[in-house]
């Protein structure tokens, strides 16, 4: 194959020019084939190649007729919704949420899995309900597993995508120790072997979601937080609204010490910031303080420095976000420990990121997960505040502090574009996913302490 001055093939010329006009549509589409030249830089004779091409394989499709000055009426193109199908799945605290889109990131069909009981994290039962979930997506919607360009997935920990044998998880507060998740799940047999499982952080499909479809499109610089059970967030630099960008790097965020010898955190220190703003935190501070009643009953997380560790109670995973909704209540009620407690976590969470302020410059900071739509409109106020208050004059005058526009299906929307993402690099081609080996020996029953969706893990 023919190579030029820079290394690259006549096939990755190819695959570059498909890309460009593919994500140029889809980011910014229907457009005509004349303005496809200047907004991808390509010639009138690539861009009509290149147009020929995807319009045979089924990717593009005409979307009308618009009149042209003094000229012949030109045709709209945009990408075929129907051509290729991703599936999205988020780990998260409280359930495993699957959905399935369409190419154009319509949703066609979801399950919810629930987690049960509170503070079980066992691998196997994820996967299964993955497995399960995927399935039932599949046939309720009608869509053949082959026709799947990939499977997203957001989860809690530190992901390693070049462990031998597939990518492999590491869940601190939850338990997971080298977790090899893509071998498990390729195992199941849900989908064909030529389907790529492609597993990141949760607060990264988070960060990719905002930043390509939501409050983040337009910064070049943004941190997106994923406020749950714990917290975490992802950091955007460089970004575009144009096209795909990296979902960013996910940071420890959670795990900031913001108190010397202070409350013993999921992860096994003292001090983490988790520790006093995420959501399990907040209602197990609420329960040592007399209040919530059932609600909010059992064993606090940790508590001052050397008390054990141990989960809200033994209920369902559910209830926790019904406690919140209580303390939430109780607060508008006027409740003076319930606002305290508020109060306190809006300090926390505005020191916390004044840290990420002061370190980062970002442009804006958005904040998402489920705990953070909940909390968001109570206390964001308390939150701008105290961050302006601990960060540098400078970089706080240029920032923006502000909540996330996708809701709870975020996490589900950025895992989706994973596998998107791979396919725009690709130029529209299928990439097969790099064999993984089986993980024999594993044990599917780990017991664990209890989860969540935050970079963190």
């Amino acid at each position: 194959m023919t190579t030029g001055r820079s290394g690259r093939t006549v096939r990755d010329l190819r695959t570059g020019n498909r890309s460009a006009v593919l994500q140029q549509l889809y980011f910014g589409g229907p457009l005509s084939r004349q303005e496809l030249g200047p907004a991808t830089g390509l010639s009138s004779g690539s861009v009509s190649n290149v147009v020929g091409e995807l319009v045979a394989d089924g990717l593009l499709e005409e979307a009308g007729i618009v009149d042209s000055d003094g000229g012949r009426p030109r045709t709209l193109l945009r990408v075929a919704p129907g051509s290729a199908h991703m599936i999205g799945i988020d780990v998260g605290e409280t359930r495993v949420r699957v959905e399935l889109f369409d190419l154009t990131l319509t949703e066609l069909a979801r399950t919810e899995l629930p987690l049960q009981p509170r503070g079980c994290y066992d691998v196997g039962p994820i996967v299964d309900h993955i497995r399960s979930g995927i399935a039932t997506v599949l046939e309720r919607a009608e869509v053949g597993p082959d026709r799947l360009l990939g499977v997203g997935i957001g989860v809690p920990g530190i992901v390693d995508r070049d462990a031998p044998g597939g990518t492999v998880v590491h869940g601190q507060t939850i338990g997971w120790d080298a977790v090899p998740l893509e071998a498990l799940l390729r195992a199941t047999g849900a989908v064909p072997p030529e389907v790529p499982y492609i597993i990141d952080n949760g607060a990264r499909t988070l960060g990719q979601a905002e930043m390509w479809f939501g409050a983040g499109r337009g910064a070049r610089d943004a941190v997106v937080v994923l406020f749950g059970s714990g917290v975490g967030a992802s950091l955007i630099t460089d970004g575009s609204p144009d096209g795909p960008t990296p979902g960013g790097a996910p940071l420890e965020w959670g795990h900031l010490t913001v108190q010397v010898r202070g409350r013993r955190c999921r992860c096994g220190a003292l001090g983490c910031l988790e520790a006093y703003t995420g959501a399990e935190s907040l209602l197990a501070r609420w329960a040592e303080r007399g209040g919530g009643g059932d609600a909010a009953a059992g064993d606090a997380v940790g508590g001052d420095a050397g008390v054990g560790d141990a989960g809200v109670g033994d209920a369902g995973v559910g209830d926790e976000e019904d406690a919140l909704a209580a303390l939430l209540a109780a607060a508008g009620g006027g409740d003076k420990v319930a606002l305290d407690l508020l109060g306190e976590t809006a300090e926390y969470l505005g020191a916390g990121l004044s840290d990420v302020i002061n370190l980062f410059q970002p442009e804006r900071i958005l904040i998402g997960g489920w705990a953070g739509l909940m909390l968001g409109p109570h206390i964001l106020p308390a939150v701008r505040e105290h961050a302006m208050r601990y960060s540098l004059r400078h970089p706080a005058a240029r920032v923006t502090i502000d909540m996330g526009s996708l809701g709870p299906d975020a996490v589900t929307v950025g895992a989706a574009t994973l596998p998107l993402a791979a396919f725009f690099a690709a130029g529209g081609r299928r990439t097969p996913p790099e064999p993984t080996a089986e993980a024999p020996g594993w044990q599917t029953s780990l017991q664990t302490r209890g989860g969540a969706t935050t970079a963190g893990g």
